[in-house]
């Protein structure tokens, strides 16, 4: 078919197939074209609301509300929220296009469907994603159903169970049933995770329908949850559901044990004092019940001394609390710590404040005694009530020293309190064990000790090696070298 130069222009022109053409530039019509034509076939798949046939560009001369326009508009505008709603309104109103501003986005229609870049050109859709990659425009979608299940309460008791030892939250409100919370607490037993028995127990407890008489004949049987339940309840201090429970269960000791616990939140003393005498008559064992009556005995005999004291503090006409100002009240103090207040304050009025009779009536070990008795008399330098504190006398009226936590320990106590080396050499001596006293006297320099024991032990050596720990020219010195010198003693090195 013969054809002229004009009409094979015009064939390639009209026909939708482009001649090849060595020209690396694209025309900006050829482009504008272009994209019309593909914008135009897409319109069964672009939603366009326009009800008039006025065809509406931008700047870059793509139709308005396109898809190449609504990617470019999406980046341009979103560093800029409400840029964008202002623009994405102007949509309706014609004359407003003469105003928006030309958008620096590079996207082209017309270069997605070509789907190459050149210099200077459009970019493609993956390119320009590619460079931006801090920025995502693609729709977000939706989250699994199964996330949502949370919200439409339909796990099982195993699967709640499971969530809640992996520390997920998920209502319980489901189970609602007797049956279902019992189930729900058997699986969390067999799981044998504490914080998940817990968990469920506490709401169990929340729940109304729950009353406690059947909680706690459920839990009867179920002895790992009560004990969960019963350490939970001492926890947080609800003592009337934990007496209650006891009730319930039978277990009078540890009703008892609870009850008394109560007396720490009564901060006065006199409403403590009486609340302790009713603990008395409950059936606690017999070893408790020893001490609560001691811990009563106490507290009475704690609030007539702070009375008394606070009376003569205020006065001030007596010379040891000027001297020794207390520093803190008595009440509520340990039975140590209140006999050591009386041997401090009161050691000569032992039989009306109670200091000997504390002693006996509260049934405090002699040692207990010996030694706090020793720490106060000693802080006071009252170097004769501690001489008085350790002797004895026998049936037939002799004297002995004796100390129950025996004298190395009282040689130490005195030392710590500054005593005097004459009290210390005398206590030093009364150490049975040689090497033991040997040691306290050479550590204490106790001289006359170590002389006289090595003098007895007939040790010449140690004796020699004594004499250059000795200041030069003193009376031990001179003592050490009468000796060496002396030929009556017989000496075994």
């Amino acid at each position: 078919m013969n054809r002229t130069k004009g009409d094979e222009e015009e064939y390639w022109n009209s026909s939708k197939f482009k001649a090849f053409t060595f020209d690396d530039e694209d025309d900006e019509l050829s482009q504008l074209k272009e994209s019309k034509r593909a914008v135009n076939s897409l319109r069964d798949f672009v939603d366009d609301d326009d009800d008039d046939d006025l065809e509406r560009v931008s700047w870059t001369g793509e139709p308005v509300g396109s898809i190449s326009w609504s990617i470019k508009e999406t980046a341009g505008n979103s560093g800029s929220t409400h840029e964008g709603r202002e623009q994405l309104k102007s949509r309706n109103s014609f004359s407003s296009y003469a105003q928006l501003p030309k958008p620096t986005s590079t996207y082209s229609l017309s270069s997605f469907f070509r789907g190459r870049t050149r210099p200077g050109s459009f970019q493609s859709l993956s390119d320009a994603l590619s460079d931006t990659p801090a920025k995502s425009y693609a729709p977000e979608l939706g989250r699994p159903k199964g996330e949502y299940r949370d919200y439409s309460n339909d796990w099982s008791p195993s699967d709640t169970v499971r969530r809640l030892r992996k520390g997920k939250v998920c209502s319980l409100e489901r189970f609602r049933s007797l049956q279902d919370k019992l189930q729900l607490l058997e699986e969390a037993v067999s799981m044998h995770d504490g914080n998940v028995i817990t968990a469920v127990l506490i709401f169990l407890n929340l729940t109304p329908a729950c009353l406690p008489e059947i909680l706690f004949r459920e839990l009867e049987v179920r002895q790992i949850a009560l004990r969960h339940l019963i350490h939970f309840l001492k926890e947080i201090g609800d003592q009337k559901l934990l007496l209650d429970l006891f009730r319930f269960l039978d277990r009078t000791e540890e009703l008892a044990l609870s009850h008394y616990r109560e007396h720490l939140n009564i901060q006065d003393p006199d409403k403590r004092k009486e609340f302790l005498k009713t603990c008395i008559g409950l059936p606690f064992s017999a070893e408790d019940s020893a001490h609560i009556q001691d811990h009563y005995t106490l507290l009475e005999r704690q609030i007539i001394i702070e009375a008394n004291d606070r009376h003569l503090e205020s006065a001030g006409q007596t010379e040891i609390f000027r001297k020794h100002p207390r520093k803190a009240s008595i009440l509520n103090m340990p039975l140590v710590t209140t006999l050591f207040y009386s041997c401090f304050y009161h050691y000569t009025e032992a039989e009306c404040n109670g200091t000997i009779s504390a002693h006996r009536n509260l049934r405090l070990l002699d040692k207990q005694y010996v030694l706090t008795a020793l720490a106060a008399r000693a802080k006071l330098r009252a170097w004769n009530d501690v001489d008085a504190l350790f002797t004895t006398k026998n049936w037939l009226g002799y004297t002995k020293k004796r100390a129950p936590i025996g004298f190395h320990r009282v040689v130490e106590i005195l030392h710590k309190n500054n005593a005097p080396v004459q009290i210390l050499q005398e206590y030093v001596n009364l150490v049975e064990d040689v090497d033991t006293k040997l040691n306290l006297a050479t550590k204490f320099k106790c001289h006359d000790v170590v002389i006289d024991t090595c003098r007895d032990l007939k040790d010449r050596q140690q004796l020699l090696a004594y004499r250059s720990k000795v200041d030069k020219g003193s009376v031990e010195e001179e003592k050490i070298d009468a000796l060496l010198s002396s030929s009556q003693i017989r000496w075994k090195n």
